[in-house]
């Protein structure tokens, strides 16, 4: 069985280098800078409608930048998303803030879409595939019912089984626990630090919940105005003297002082 370093490594590197998106007139990302570790969890925070949704669409390849570079395991964005499925070194997965589940399809159907469209395994691999996926996020015994029979956190759950089920190197997260009450918070808190330790992938969470990123992430990237204004440890942000990770702290009742209700 691997160590925990040696499953580490199986994360790819992340590089971006003044990556733009603009729509419009409208600049969202005006030359963001930002460098992965493989096998890191990293945490993009920032206010609503600074960017974080539209910095991952960049990374997963749902959208081009309009300039700047990407580049993952080495390998410039565009050319690994010209390559054919067989012959990427690397699995990208994402998993998005609706879940995105197909309502129609049993969570079964729903893990194994990807691999059923891919025909690159047996019915046998991918049920058992299925079957560990759902162990993993602890959903087993769901493979039969319908979305609609879940909690929100059970689609969650399942939308993580789905990412899962490709064995990606790199996984991406958008607001996984929006919507979520703080106990059902927690627990997908825990379920992504597992993933990191059993896995090793390389995780990016987005999230506006900064207790969450400080309890679960390595590095917490802040966006502001387009670009990454730091990026910091869990254990730095008390010390940090900038103005959107200080109102940060306040909003969450982190910094010494503050006060909730």
């Amino acid at each position: 069985m691997a160590t925990p370093a040696e499953k580490r490594e199986r994360g790819v590197a992340v590089d971006l280098r003044g990556v733009r998106k603009a729509y419009g007139d409208h600049v969202v990302l005006a030359g963001v800078d930002l460098a992965v570790h493989p096998g890191e969890l990293l945490a993009i925070v920032g206010q609503s409608g600074t960017g974080k949704s539209v910095l991952l669409r960049q990374i997963v390849g749902l959208e081009r930048p309009d300039a700047g570079r990407i580049t993952v395991g080495g390998i410039e964005l565009p050319r690994y998303l010209t390559m054919p499925p067989e012959k990427k070194p690397f699995r990208i997965a994402m998993v998005f803030q609706s879940a995105a589940l197909l309502a129609s399809l049993t969570v079964a159907e729903n893990v194994s879409l990807r691999l059923r469209e891919r025909r690159e395994k047996t019915s046998a691999e991918i049920a058992r595939i299925t079957r560990e996926a759902l162990e993993h996020v602890d959903l087993a015994g769901t493979e039969n019912k319908l979305p609609g029979e879940l909690s929100g956190g059970m689609r969650k759950r399942v939308a993580i089984a789905r990412a899962l089920a490709v064995d990606p190197e790199l996984i991406l997260y958008d607001e996984p626990t929006a919507d979520l009450d703080p106990l059902l918070t927690e627990e997908i808190g825990k379920l992504i630090s597992r993933i990191r330790d059993r896995r090793g992938s390389t995780q990016m969470i987005v999230t506006h919940n900064l207790p969450l990123a400080r309890a679960i992430s390595d590095r917490i990237a802040v966006l502001a105005e387009g670009r990454i204004a730091e990026c910091l440890a869990p254990a730095e942000l008390a010390a940090s003297r900038h103005p959107l990770t200080r109102e940060f702290l306040r909003a969450s009742a982190l910094e010494p002082g503050s006060t909730s209700c």
